[in-house]
């Protein structure tokens, strides 16, 4: 306390200027027009940029948050999206089934945990069973198809990636009705792929795209690739195409659990065909 009595002591001529010197600039700006509005002028440019930095801050600290929050809305903007994915063959009329509009169900869910490295990649997101999840559901993201759900447990889920030697989807051409198999195979590369039982007279060209045919786990109509190379033959009758993945798999933040809701009374029906035709 003495130390600060004598520091004051000291510099009391500074201190009785700096407050000499409010008081006049105070009396200044009160009491001339132009002075108050330059001022003021001043003042709320220091304290809009004060505030623009703050919001900057906030917004950047509730970024995850917004990442949330946009997921969850393409989750139900793709879910509208896919009843408009059935028309009729008729190119002036579109039959839209009411069925369909609400045949996929889409679950968001972000990644915990992923490999892309390995021989056989597995990805964890944070949904399990509590939230519907269910071993066998396709998982995709806003750029193509990452996989597949493998085990299910109350609060998480692993998924077998489409980086998965066992991995197959089947696929279509943009310009034909052909069909084919999209596998990683012994790829080290995560960023392609290659589509078999392509039959070898079909004229492929670099740059077609890739898209889901809705045989398998996932809705038709999702694009997965672009055709980086042709005419890999794989047999007397059948080719390979090498494709470039749409999804980045080294940086999965969100993905999308599919969910037919018509899968079930599909495979019973098929059960049946089976059983009386064997």
């Amino acid at each position: 306390m003495k130390n600060l009595w004598l520091f004051l002591v000291r510099y009391n001529a500074f201190f009785w200027f700096i407050l000499f010197f409010i008081i006049s600039l105070l009396l200044v700006v009160q009491h001339n027009r132009f002075q108050r509005s330059t001022y003021l002028n001043s003042s709320h440019v220091v304290v809009g940029s004060f505030y623009s930095k703050l919001n900057s801050w906030k917004s950047y600290l509730s970024l995850d948050e917004t990442n949330k929050n946009l997921a969850q809305e393409n989750a139900q903007l793709r879910q509208q999206l896919q009843a408009f994915l059935l028309k009729d063959s008729n190119n002036h009329v579109e039959l839209i089934d009411s069925i369909a509009l609400n045949r996929y169900q889409f679950t968001v869910a972000e990644v915990v945990n992923n490999s892309v490295h390995q021989k056989s990649n597995f990805i964890t997101i944070n949904k399990g069973s509590k939230d519907g999840v269910e071993s066998g559901l396709g998982v995709i993201t806003s750029t193509g198809v990452v996989g597949m759900v493998l085990h299910v447990s109350e609060h998480f889920s692993t998924i077998q990636s489409l980086l998965h030697p066992d991995t197959r989807i089947s696929v279509t051409l943009d310009t034909t009705n052909v069909f084919g198999s999209l596998v990683w195979g012994n790829n080290v590369d995560p960023r392609f792929a290659l589509v078999r039982d392509i039959p070898n007279h079909l004229k492929v060209e670099k740059g077609q795209k890739i898209y889901t045919s809705g045989f398998s786990l996932f809705p038709k109509g999702i694009e997965i690739g672009k055709v980086e190379e042709t005419g890999i033959t794989s047999g007397e009758s059948f080719l390979d195409i090498k494709i470039k993945l749409n999804t980045n798999f080294s940086n999965l933040n969100h993905v999308y659990v599919v969910k037919d809701l018509l899968e079930l009374e599909k495979n019973k029906l098929e059960e049946i065909t089976n059983d009386n035709n064997g």
